[in-house]
């Protein structure tokens, strides 16, 4: 009877453990979401704050000009090698100071995401 009392005490004792290893995976992987997602939001207020400190080149910052100009191509290199698999995407017109950012990135475990930053630069 003692061994089967000590057996049952041993499964539950499994049970809890393989509990807190499953949580520990779980908080783990939430805590690389966040902070993949905190570096999308400060990629995204770092170009920000470099178009509006460069309202004259805002144009230079559009995706399709971006590697022609230094600022926006380090901050385009930025985003690679912080993001995993990450891009970023600029539309910005001069004429209205309107300015969208697209940063996108993917991991294995959650898939793909997006942080998008619209504002008007006047």
């Amino acid at each position: 009877m003692a061994l089967i009392e000590a057996m049952v005490g041993i499964l539950i004792f499994a049970f809890g453990i393989i509990g807190l290893v499953g949580l520990q995976v779980a908080m783990t992987r939430a805590q690389g979401t966040a902070k993949y997602r905190a570096d999308a939001v400060y990629l995204g207020s770092q170009v920000l704050g470099a178009m509006w400190t460069d309202r004259a080149n805002l144009n230079s910052y559009n995706t399709a000009s971006c590697s022609g100009y230094a600022p926006c191509k380090d901050w385009a290199d930025k985003v690679v090698a912080t993001l995993p698999a990450g891009t970023g995407t600029i539309s910005a017109t001069p004429a209205t100071g309107a300015v969208a950012i697209t940063l996108t990135w993917s991991t294995s475990a959650e898939g793909t995401h997006s942080h998008v930053v619209t504002t008007s630069i006047n």
